[in-house]
């Protein structure tokens, strides 16, 4: 699947515009200060399976930054699903990112969102929350979720802020991580985002 080019999801002045609006009407959902861009965006999406039919799970899509680079990977025949709490973000995105697949509805019930979609297992799950904000119980929540819809030799990917490593959420997080799955890999710091960020690579999900 490749999504149509005048639609990159990096950043384009209205995605730019619909993210600070985001940002401003629900400032407890975004721990962004601006969409990844490409360089983050083509780290994550390096865990979707380039050949077969996969199904790719997005959490969190925002305006599309990390879906364009998710679509270009993607092969013919795979499926690309988004999963969109905000309802402007989900019309925004229907809107401006047709060929994405967009359900609405908390992370923290993928399974169900996903059996309703007819999806039984994911082979790649790339998460753009903001996770340094969400209280321990919901990232838990959401792990487990997360562990019980990958296939085996699935990953799961997100990122984190470099600034934002030494915050609580952040370092409970990480903490998490290394509960919820059995290999967990630190990507090198990716200077070009704002702000700087890593992407953690996991997989062997050790909730089914």
């Amino acid at each position: 699947m490749t999504p149509p080019q005048q639609h990159d999801g990096t950043g384009r002045p209205g995605s730019v515009l619909a993210f600070a609006q985001r940002a401003l009407r629900k400032p407890g959902l975004v721990g962004a200060v601006a969409p990844s861009s490409p360089a983050l965006a083509r780290e994550m999406a390096a865990v979707v399976p380039t050949t077969g039919s996969p199904v790719v799970v997005e959490l969190g899509p925002g305006t599309g930054a990390l879906s364009g680079a998710i679509a270009r990977r993607l092969p013919t025949g795979g499926r690309h699903v988004a999963i969109e709490l905000d309802g402007g973000m989900v019309e925004y995105l229907r809107s401006a990112v047709p060929w994405l697949e967009v359900i609405q509805g908390d992370a923290a019930n993928l399974g169900e969102l996903l059996a309703d979609a007819g999806i039984e297992s994911v082979d790649a799950v790339v998460s753009g929350l903001p996770w340094s904000i969400f209280p321990g119980r919901l990232q838990k929540d959401i792990l487990e979720q997360v562990g019980r819809v990958l296939a085996p030799g699935g990953a799961f990917t997100t990122f984190a802020y470099v600034h934002a490593l030494g915050m609580t959420g952040a370092r409970l997080f990480r903490r998490r991580l290394d509960i919820a799955f059995d290999e967990v890999v630190t990507s090198r710091t990716v200077w070009r985002n704002l702000p700087p960020a890593r992407s953690y690579v996991c997989r062997r999900p050790t909730t089914r």
